[in-house]
């Protein structure tokens, strides 16, 4: 089986020109990253972790370093693991002072009796694995404490789902013994009310992974994911015999129609395929595939290049 990752940045309303090189080399960075680790016989699980985590480093995302801040000018983050061979998965949310949420989320799935920790159970369980504190403000940037002041200084005019907010990171997998594996990780929306949990770390809303089927990730307005169960409908239509593509687009073609609701999705299936789709002005994503990096951020703009 050749390997296949595909990793997203998140939807987005729109990314500032001066912006969209660093985001296009960060997608690619964990892409690249992700691939390695399967070309040297690593897991798909391992390959989804380690692609995220490249991410959540990255200030440009909205994930770990670089997560929104909520209504207190706070960081608090969610994520979810899944691996496709035996269904098990692990999730956290609404941690603080942890540089990388998807590492207690994948400790959660190999470590514990449980699916999902929370809150101050979670921030317990990190200190039990050795997962280190660090000051909640090495995790804030200025351009997300200007965004929150924005936020607030404009909440009053906006309409109800509004095309912002959208920020996710997340990673897609096949290995080369045919399992697959989904990440998903964020800081959530912009001035979110504290404990606001999103789709990020429910399982078959903000991704899914079935080695009889392939694994999601998906991205956008975490309430109205939520609402569709979007990745595991995404799923659904390809177990219906649906193409890749046509899974995507029904389903996100549903949660805009029902919901008013935008996002983004990122799919590879058990032999290989993968697609890329989403709603939102834009989307950042990379898939490696056959010694070939293809990456882009805007509708129908799409770049190769070789790997070494």
């Amino acid at each position: 089986m050749n390997p296949v990752i595909v990793v997203h940045g998140g939807g987005s309303s729109n990314i500032s020109k001066d912006r969209k090189e660093c985001v296009r080399q960060g997608i690619m960075r964990a892409a690249t990253v992700g691939y390695n680790i399967l070309k040297e016989g690593g897991s798909a699980v391992d390959a989804v972790e380690g692609a995220v985590i490249i991410l959540e480093n990255d200030p440009e995302f909205n994930a770990g370093c670089g997560s929104v801040l909520n209504v207190n000018g706070d960081v608090e983050m969610d994520a979810s693991i899944m691996d496709g061979k035996d269904l098990s998965t692990g999730a956290v949310s609404a941690v603080r002072c942890i540089a990388n949420p998807i590492k207690l989320a994948r400790l959660v799935m190999e470590k514990t009796p449980h699916c999902f920790l929370t809150d101050q159970g979670a921030a317990k369980f990190a200190a039990s694995m050795g997962i280190p504190q660090i000051p909640g403000e090495q995790l804030v940037t200025e351009r997300n404490i200007k965004r929150l002041e924005k936020e607030k200084r404009e909440k009053g005019a906006q309409k109800p789902g509004c095309n912002k907010n959208l920020g996710t990171v997340g990673a897609v997998a096949l290995d080369c013994k045919g399992n697959v594996a989904y990440a998903t990780s964020t800081g959530g929306i912009i001035n979110k009310m504290v404990g606001r949990v999103g789709d990020s770390p429910c399982v078959g809303s903000g991704g899914y992974a079935d080695n009889n089927i392939g694994a999601i990730s998906t991205t956008g307005h975490g309430e109205s994911i939520l609402k569709v169960n979007l990745a595991r409908l995404t799923l659904f239509h390809i177990e219906q015999g649906k193409t890749l593509e046509e899974a995507a687009n029904l389903s996100l073609g549903y949660m805009k129609s029902r919901l008013k609701g935008l996002g983004g999705v990122i799919l590879v299936d058990k032999t290989g395929g993968w697609v890329v789709k989403w709603t939102s002005t834009s989307m950042p994503w990379a898939a490696a595939k056959d010694g070939k990096l293809h990456s882009g951020i805007d509708v129908g703009e799409a770049t190769t290049v070789d790997l070494a």
